[in-house]
């Protein structure tokens, strides 16, 4: 892997992709701005080595349309805060205008183009578009390793037009990543969680076969008891979920689901919230999170672990009524001082600092 280090970056226009996808208020405030944060070391090796620096990102899901509060002005103002620089922002992120206003950029300057996804070519690859968003610049970096995953322009297009390079995020996750994958610590233990089910599948899939121990929760967790046929409870998981489910080793020794949750018709629980086995819970019912015996079932297990992995709360944590399971075991990996701590996705992160225990984990990714 190439990496930023590698590459002469003096006087050349360095375009990086970053991942600003940050969650905004209703006042479109920044709510936490750790993604933008973890980008800076990045930004300021490139200054200190005089790139004309551009940055690019998305924000939300505009899907393809101008959406004024999906504009990346705050962005702007976080970063300008952070580095105490002047930072130019674009109106666009491709177009002559632009592409001539990077070429009049001197060393050490910083230019923010506007949020990508304002281009629906930029999700779906197509299109002239990631040639166009190549012309303004010498050098590509990736330095969004929460989305580098995707096939979308702005990661695997771009760098069929230009020398390309790992940022030193990018760098950093990879390397923690392939510590956890290739030489773990043993006793593995991941944790895995959150309401995307579609991602979390693969996530399972490969720990199902690298860790000691898989721990189970949220709507995934939720999904899996459905169709191991335990829990009757609602909604239902999508037909291709459940097909790919199908596929698991469901009777793993490994694989250890919630044996109680708290239940109640709502997120809100002004009706009722109750403890009850997966079983029992009733058709009108929701799992919102897990429950005693379960988190002692799953904390005596994290007490031995040695390197620890987590994505996903493991109930809607949103809720104080809700937010037991989540603190209960964010607490109990903080107590083990023996293991090597890691954990990522942007819920998990904001259920942390919710917690006041981010400082507690040895390394806090910027991917799900």
């Amino acid at each position: 892997m190439r990496t930023l280090k590698d590459l002469n970056v003096k006087n050349k226009r360095v375009l990086v992709r970053c991942d600003f996808n940050v969650p905004l208020n209703e006042k479109g405030e920044i709510e936490d701005d750790f993604r933008i944060k973890q980008t800076i070391p990045t930004i300021e090796y490139l200054i200190k080595k005089g790139a004309r620096v551009i940055l690019m990102s998305h924000l939300g899901r505009p899907e393809g349309k101008i959406v004024e509060s999906l504009r990346l002005t705050p962005i702007q103002e976080k970063l300008t805060e952070y580095l105490d620089l002047s930072i130019t922002k674009a109106p666009d992120c491709v177009g002559k205008k632009i592409e001539k206003e990077t070429i009049e950029m001197k060393e050490g300057e910083i230019m923010l183009l506007e949020n990508l996804r304002f281009h629906r070519e930029e999700k779906k690859n197509y299109g002239n578009f990631a040639k166009e968003i190549s012309k303004l610049a010498d050098i590509y970096v990736n330095d969004a390793f929460g989305v580098s995953h995707r096939t979308q322009a702005s990661i695997v297009g771009v760098p069929e037009y230009l020398p390309s390079a790992a940022g030193l995020l990018l760098e950093k996750e990879i390397k923690i990543l392939s510590r956890v994958l290739e030489k773990p610590w043993r006793p593995l233990i991941a944790i895995i969680g959150g309401v995307k089910i579609e991602s979390k599948i693969k996530v399972i899939k490969q720990f199902l076969e690298k860790a000691d121990h898989l721990l189970i929760g949220g709507k995934i967790g939720n999904a899996i008891l459905t169709v191991k046929g335990i829990c009757i409870g609602r909604p239902w998981p999508p037909k291709k979920v459940v097909e790919e489910i199908e596929k698991f080793k469901l009777t793993s020794t490994k694989l250890h689901l919630p044996v109680d949750a708290i239940a109640s018709p709502d997120e809100t629980g002004q009706f009722y919230t109750r403890e009850s086995a997966p079983a029992r819970v009733r058709k009108d019912e929701k799992l919102l999170d897990i429950g005693p015996e379960t988190i002692q079932m799953f904390s005596k297990i994290i007490k031995n672990a040695k390197m620890i992995v987590w994505s996903g709360p493991l109930g809607f944590f949103e809720e104080p009524l809700f937010e037991k399971g989540t603190r209960a075991i964010a607490e109990e990996i903080a107590r083990n001082h023996r293991a090597f701590k890691i954990v990522g996705g942007g819920e998990t992160v904001s259920a942390l600092s919710q917690f006041g225990l981010r400082e507690k984990f040895d390394h806090v990714s910027t991917g799900g």
